[in-house]
């Protein structure tokens, strides 16, 4: 059985990854889905200092207060620059990497350099708007505006460090969803690599919420 730790997106939690933790649980694999710092449930501290390397570090002390080692690193959306972080820190400890409709990002960028245009001012920045057709389920898009909460505004404008850790793990895998197109181009990049794997779903952004047994079993492929 596998160890998986999963990095969620921004304005999310680890309730967006319930379904899919629980069906990996029931097939006995070992799950960790740490809520980064001001967020979901901890939404409580977000009047802290909270940037990227919080987020980092609540990932990396997961690993490691946990003794996890042969870990499979999940990283959703935004989750993809803070796992990206997370092997340059503890690299030994990852087996396989897993970016979902993730930015992969080089040294010195950040969220704030792959949405041009986006106004990042402010301690907290509001979830963005949700619209019709966003979800396969209208009831999940509700669920989704429901749970939301704002991003500390520093874990999006604060710029990674990257030497290329995770190029040198053995196992890539990039998953991207073709309900929209907004990480096709990533995706593209690594599709004629045999050092990756790249893998489609035929759904939205949020693939953990609309397609949790596809999404299962392709993170079990993963590992």
């Amino acid at each position: 059985m596998a160890t998986f730790v999963i990095v969620h997106g921004a304005w999310t939690g680890a309730w967006s990854w319930k379904r899919v933790v629980e069906r990996l649980r029931a097939k006995g694999h070992v799950v960790h889905v740490p809520t980064l710092s001001g967020l979901g449930e901890r939404t409580h501290l977000n009047t802290l200092p909270i940037n990227l390397t919080t987020h980092i570090d609540d990932v990396v002390n997961e690993i490691l207060f946990h003794d996890l080692g042969n870990v499979v690193l999940v990283a959703h959306s935004y989750g993809g620059i803070v796992g990206t972080g997370v092997i340059e820190r503890v690299k030994d400890r990852i087996a396989s990497v897993v970016y979902l409709e993730a930015f992969i990002p080089e040294d010195g960028q950040g969220f704030i350099d792959f949405v041009g245009g986006w106004e990042l001012k402010g301690e907290l920045i509001e979830a963005p708007p949700t619209s019709p057709g966003d979800y396969l389920r209208e009831e999940d898009r509700a669920w989704v505006d429901g749970k939301a909460t704002p991003q500390p505004t520093a874990t999006l404008t604060e710029r990674l460090k990257v030497a290329g850790a995770y190029k040198d793990l053995a196992k890539k895998t990039y998953i991207v969803a073709t309900g929209w197109d907004g990480f096709s181009t990533i995706a593209d990049t690594y599709r004629n690599d045999p050092a990756w794997q790249v893998h489609e779903v035929a759904c939205g952004h949020d693939v953990p919420i609309d397609m949790p047994d596809e999404l299962t079993a392709l993170l079990e492929k993963a590992a």
